[in-house]
């Protein structure tokens, strides 16, 4: 369990859900990890719990400022990170909708968080990075960014999907200077954030009913590869879409 031995990694979101599975991950595989969110007091509760190999930054993603002060608080501290996963988002459950009924102030706040949000991780995970020889950035994505599946969820599907796209951009322009920048597509995952659908016997059992391996996902099932796209195993993995969707995707 030590493939990221020598390793610093950032997580964003990483107060609880898919980004503490990672950063849980991450520490028993050997690497040092700063838990960014921007519940302070959640992501510090979770790097007590992780020890000495994990601490904690307050960060709002869709502010620069804040996740400029982050990086340069890291840095300062000998946390430069090699890995940033930028996993941070919402979905907005009973405000999000069809496009002809969706408000625009959701579209916004979504858009902000989701994909500004994601670019803004990104921009300054690059500019960290790059005096360094490069690193592995890893964006989450959605289903909902490739097909249809979201249709009620226009401005998740639109962020996820402009993910998509920023992944690709970024890791064209940085590869020749040793910074690899990949998405992990999880599909429905039980986690905090879709709390709407998991407690709600009849829309979970719609969803599942959608993922051909028959169940919910978990944080543990999207861990394991960002620890590969994290390490050495993922070293020629670049530019790509992986799923770890029960299959979702294939129908």
């Amino acid at each position: 369990m030590d493939r990221l031995e020598g390793r610093t990694a950032l997580v964003t979101g990483a107060a609880l859900g898919i980004g503490l599975a990672v950063a849980t991950r991450f520490v028993r595989e050997g690497a040092r990890v700063v838990l960014a969110d921007r519940n302070g007091d959640g992501a510090h509760a979770a790097a007590g719990e992780l020890g000495r190999n994990a601490r904690a930054v307050t960060m709002d993603i869709s502010d620069e400022d804040a996740v400029a002060a982050a990086f340069a608080e890291v840095e300062a501290a000998g946390w430069a990170p090699d890995v940033v996963v930028a996993n941070a988002g919402v979905q907005l459950f009973g405000q999000d909708a069809q496009a002809a009924d969706l408000d625009l102030d959701v579209w916004r706040r979504t858009i902000d968080i989701n994909l500004t949000g994601t670019f803004l991780t990104v921009k300054h995970a690059v500019r960290s990075m790059l005096p360094r020889g490069g690193g592995s950035i890893i964006l989450t994505g959605s289903p909902t960014g490739v097909n249809g599946e979201g249709k009620d969820f226009t401005a998740y599907s639109a962020s996820k999907a402009g993910i998509h796209g920023l992944a690709r951009t970024v890791a064209a322009a940085y590869a020749d200077r040793g910074i690899r920048v990949n998405t992990v597509q999880p599909a429905y995952t039980e986690t905090p954030l879709v709390a709407a659908i998991s407690e709600d016997p009849a829309s979970r059992a719609a969803i599942i009913g959608r993922i051909p391996l028959g169940r919910a996902g978990t944080p543990d099932d999207v861990a394991g590869i960002m620890v590969y796209l994290a390490s050495d195993d993922g070293a020629f993995a670049t530019g790509a879409l992986f799923s770890v969707d029960g299959g979702m995707t294939t129908i």
